[in-house]
C-alpha cells in the first residue's frame, strides 16, 4: 500500500515508519520537523518525506493523492509545550484533521488511523483500569482537542464512510523519544548524576506502553479493524512516577536521588493520580497482546541512549 504518515519523523511516527516500510509499504511522511527528525538515514533513503504543516489545505490534499492508508500522528506533545501553546495545540489538531479527512474524501482514501490519547479520560480515571466505554472527561487543550477528533472522525464515518480508528496511546517510551517526556528525562538527570525531579510525592501512576508493541498494535489494527472504533493501546499497569525514578536510577548506575517537588500552576490540567488502561478490546480485534515488560522495555531504552549519548 501507499501510506501517508504525518508527524512522522516524531518518535512514534519514526518507528511507525520502519515497520511499515519492513511489511514492504510505500511510505510518504510529512512533518514540520520542530524536535527535528528522528527518521534513521535508511528509512529516509526509502520513503518521501515532505518538510510541512498539515494545516496546508493543499499540500495534503497532494500527498495523499494516490495513499491507501493515513497515519495521522502530527501534533503538539509534551506537557510543558502544550500548557505554553493552547491555541497552537488545538489548531494544530482541528485544522490537520478537517485537512486529512477532506483530502480522505477527495482522494477516496478507505482508513485513517489517528493517533489519540490516554488524556481524554481526563482526572475521572482513579479506582479502575479504563476501557473504551468509560465516561471520558479531557480537561486541558490538548486532551479536548483528541477528543474533538475522535467525535469529528465518527462523524466522518457517519456521513462519508471513511473508515477510521482512534488510538487511545498510554505513556508511550522507548528509543528516541526526547526530554518533553518523562522517561527520558530521568534518564539525562541520572546519567548526569542530578536529582531525578518527580512532582508531589511522585505516588501518581501512569501506564507505560513500549514504542515497539505500540507501532505493532497500530498496524495490525489498521489492517484488521472495520468501521470506526477507539482503541485502548496500554498494557494494564499503572507504575508509580518514583518506583520509575528509582528503576531508573539503579538501571543506570547513578548516584542521583529522587527529588520531590511541587508542580508549576501550567501543570495542573494534566496532573490526574492514576492513569491504567484495559486494552481488551485490542485483543478481541487483533488477537495482539502489548507484551513487552517495563523493565525489559527500561533495557532496550538505555542501551540505545548508551549507544547514542545524545538527548535532546
Amino acid at each position: 500500500m501507499r501510506v501517508l504518515v504525518t508527524g512522522g519523523a516524531g518518535f512514534i511516527g519514526s518507528h511507525l515508519v520502519d515497520k511499515l516500510l519492513l511489511r514492504g509499504h510505500e511510505v510518504v511522511v510529512i512533518d514540520r520537523f520542530l524536535r527535528g527528525n528522528k527518521l534513521t538515514r535508511e528509512a529516509i533513503r526509502n520513503i518521501r518525506l515532505v518538510e510541512g504543516d498539515v494545516r496546508d489545505t493543499r499540500l495534503v490534499l497532494e500527498l495523499t493523492k494516490d495513499c491507501d492508508l493515513i497515519f495521522h500522528l502530527a501534533a503538539y506533545l509534551g506537557v510543558d509545550i502544550v500548557a505554553d501553546h493552547p491555541l497552537e495545540t488545538m489548531d494544530t489538531e482541528a485544522v490537520g484533521m478537517k485537512n486529512i479527512a477532506n483530502a480522505a474524501v477527495i482522494n477516496g482514501i478507505e482508513k485513517v488511523v489517528y493517533a489519540s490519547t490516554s488524556g481524554v479520560y481526563g482526572k475521572a480515571a482513579i479506582e479502575m483500569a479504563v476501557d473504551e466505554d468509560f465516561q471520558v472527561a479531557p480537561n486541558s487543550s490538548y486532551a479536548i482537542a483528541k477528543r474533538y477528533n475522535e467525535i469529528y472522525l465518527q462523524s466522518l464515518f457517519k456521513e462519508k464512510q471513511i473508515q477510521s480508528f482512534s488510538l487511545r496511546y498510554f505513556n508511550v517510551y522507548g528509543p528516541r523519544q526526547d526530554t518533553r517526556m518523562v522517561l527520558p528525562r530521568f534518564f539525562q538527570q541520572a546519567i548526569e548524576g542530578k536529582p531525578l525531579t518527580v512532582f508531589g510525592q511522585g505516588l501518581q501512576t501512569r501506564d507505560f506502553t513500549y514504542i515497539d508493541d505500540v507501532v505493532e498494535a497500530s498496524i495490525r489494527i489498521s489492517e484488521a479493524g472495520k468501521g470506526c472504533e477507539i482503541i485502548n493501546i496500554a498494557r494494564g499497569e499503572d507504575v508509580p512516577i518514583v518506583e520509575l525514578a528509582k528503576a531508573v536510577v539503579q538501571l543506570v548506575s547513578s548516584p542521583s536521588q529522587v527529588q520531590c517537588l511541587e508542580p508549576p500552576p501550567g501543570r495542573y490540567d494534566f496532573e490526574v493520580q492514576r492513569r491504567c488502561g484495559n486494552s481488551e478490546k485490542l485483543t478481541r480485534m487483533t488477537g495482539y497482546q502489548l507484551a513487552t515488560p517495563l523493565a525489559t522495555g527500561l533495557g532496550y531504552t538505555y542501551d540505545y541512549i548508551k549507544n547514542h549519548l545524545i538527548l535532546s
